[in-house]
């Protein structure tokens, strides 16, 4: 990169405003983790579900690939109850394409989250292939996980939480945990060839399917409080997901965070990944949407991103949404990842590569520069930490005065300048 150094002259005298950190306040009702085991024992000891898990019972319980709180804790806990039951329970990784479309990067994406065999002390059985089960109402083969479809019983663990491309009354939750995560990468690629455009239609009719054509007994869903919490459990049995879903699609919407500013010329993320939100950074809360069939998020001109998630194993999907990125992204991005999450899904927008800087202080720089019909000697910044956290975050300077007074922003700073070190980068 020869041009580099004229690259860093461009944007040298630029701006980057002083800052405050605020805390913004959403409601706070929780689920502590030493509750999760008896809540999950009540749930699932309600007859019309412990009475269809019989001894020698070989039964799937499914775990995702997305950052869920407390989510090896609620897959154990469903574990033990169907052990308590005299049956043998085994987890399979219902993601899709995730984890490169390889059993071991879907384990291994398991592994992150705390889910593993010795935590379980059950068996996770990781394979790409699938089995057809059926066909759906249009007359479309139907695959899933080929441990789940051989198994006596299916058990859905998963969240509900509104989708980052698309709107319905079946977004992120049970349906989708059916439809693509146990239809593995064929299940997403056959979902996704239509566009998302259709994806409100196609979730639920391969979800039916399933519902219908394999021995799914039940779905133990989370929803999640503005705060990464788990707020909410519920046990809903096969024949009432069609129902029920949608309500508590709306249930988990209203809880959702937000940054409470509704505009910004630069949006500063520190981090993206595939535990903060399949999309790297939830579109809902940055704008940053890959289709155009959902709205909602900051308007902001520019987005720069800093960093990824370890958690995100080099996989950097939604960075081409972004409009500046830093070196040290560049060199994490683990392409053998990224490219089959992107093609299955049809939306190749996420991977693209966007302008690299070789510090954080350029990459700001350059978004704050680029951007048209702002004051450039007081940009609007806002910086989050990733799209899930959003209890902290920075504003800068320009907002003080639009903020104070809000009863839902806490000012928890002076404005200060952004703690760069000697080679830009922020510590």
């Amino acid at each position: 990169m020869r041009e580099r150094p004229f690259v860093a002259e461009l944007v040298k005298n630029v701006t980057v405003p002083r800052m405050f950190r605020v805390r913004q306040i959403f409601p706070r009702n929780k689920i502590e983790p030493e509750e999760i085991p008896g809540i999950i024992k009540k749930l699932l000891s309600e007859e019309k579900f412990s009475s269809q898990i019989k001894p020698g019972m070989k039964i799937a319980i499914t775990a995702g690939s997305r950052g869920i709180a407390n989510n090896a804790l609620t897959t154990k806990c469903i574990a033990d109850f169907i052990k308590s039951k005299g049956a043998q329970p085994f987890v399979v990784p219902a993601m899709g394409s995730h984890g490169g479309s390889t059993a071991a990067g879907q384990r291994e994406i398991l592994r992150g989250y705390g889910i593993t065999e010795e935590y379980l002390q059950c068996p996770i059985l990781s394979s790409m292939e699938v089995k057809k089960i059926g066909v759906n109402e249009e007359g479309k083969d139907v695959y899933i996980d080929k441990y789940a479809a051989e198994s006596d019983g299916i058990v859905i663990g998963c969240r509900i939480k509104p989708h980052t491309a698309f709107r319905g009354p079946y977004e992120s939750g049970i349906m989708k945990m059916m439809a693509i995560g146990l239809g593995k990468q064929y299940g997403a690629e056959v979902c996704h060839e239509a566009g998302f455009k259709h994806m409100a239609k196609n979730v639920p009719l391969f979800g039916k399917a399933i519902i219908r054509h394999a021995p799914v007994l039940f779905a133990v869903p989370t929803i999640e409080n503005a705060y990464d919490e788990t707020c909410k459990i519920v046990a809903v049995n096969a024949d009432e997901i069609e129902e029920m879903e949608p309500a508590l699609l709306k249930e988990a919407a209203s809880y959702m965070a937000r940054i409470l500013v509704d505009s910004c010329d630069v949006l500063i993320v520190d981090e993206i990944g595939k535990n903060y939100s399949g999309d790297g950074m939830d579109p809902n809360i940055t704008g940053t949407f890959c289709s155009p069939y959902a709205t909602g998020g900051i308007a902001a001109q520019r987005v720069v991103v800093l960093d990824l998630s370890k958690e995100t194993h080099g996989n950097g999907i939604g960075l081409g949404f972004s409009s500046a990125t830093t070196k040290r992204v560049f060199d994490k991005l683990d392409l053998a990842s990224m490219y089959p999450n992107a093609i299955t899904c049809t939306v190749l927008g996420g991977v693209r590569i966007p302008i690299i800087m070789e510090s954080d202080r350029e990459a700001i720089q350059v978004c704050i520069k680029s951007c048209n019909e702002i004051d450039k000697t007081r940009p609007r910044v806002v910086r989050i930490p990733n799209s899930l956290h959003l209890e902290h975050i920075m504003l800068s300077e320009d907002y003080l005065e639009e903020i104070k007074g809000m009863e839902t922003i806490e000012i928890e700073s002076e404005p200060m300048d952004l703690p760069f070190d000697e080679d830009g980068m922020l510590w």
